[in-house]
């Protein structure tokens, strides 16, 4: 115990969770590759259609973002886990490139919204019907992995995480 962190130590162990054993770190260790995978497959594809990561998971908040007026520069940045900055280059680079414009808000001109160009909207559209497919396949894995364990998501659509 004297080698982790406060953090660590001040995780709270779940009342009446039983010691992880074994076949529990294995388990992790398989979900855990298996997320390490689908990320490497998922910059592969990205790159495949000419897109940096990051910009397709940007793509991706812009599409997915709840609201007609698309998302703010800031809904972006919390999106992404980045700095409001690192957010306004990212939007840059793919204005820059076609993918994204940025437009007022019809309420308050003092906020910049961001949308999808037709070839963002392409990129990304074409790119989650691929990752769809995915994590249909990874969500099975996931549940060979825990057979005694609650079922993970059942079937992902583009609807229900609405990038449709």
């Amino acid at each position: 115990m004297e080698h982790l962190s406060a953090e660590a130590r001040a995780i709270p162990q779940e009342a009446g969770l039983p010691a992880p054993t074994r076949e529990d770190f294995e388990h992790l260790l398989a979900f855990r590759v298996s997320l390490r995978r689908f990320q490497h497959w998922s910059e592969a594809q990205a790159r495949a259609a000419g897109l940096t990561h990051v910009q397709h998971q940007l793509l991706v908040a812009v599409k997915g973002h709840a609201g007609a007026a698309g998302p703010a520069v800031g809904d972006l940045a919390g999106y992404l886990l980045v700095r409001h900055h690192s957010a306004v280059e990212l939007v840059d680079r793919a204005s820059a490139a076609g993918l994204v414009r940025r437009t007022s808000d019809p309420q308050d001109a003092r906020i910049v919204r961001v949308r999808l160009t037709p070839k963002g909207d392409r990129l990304v559209t074409a790119l989650t019907e691929a990752h769809l497919a995915e994590l249909n396949h990874l969500a099975a894995a996931l549940n060979e992995l825990a057979p005694g364990a609650q079922r993970v998501a059942v079937t992902l659509t583009a609807a229900e995480l609405a990038v449709g």
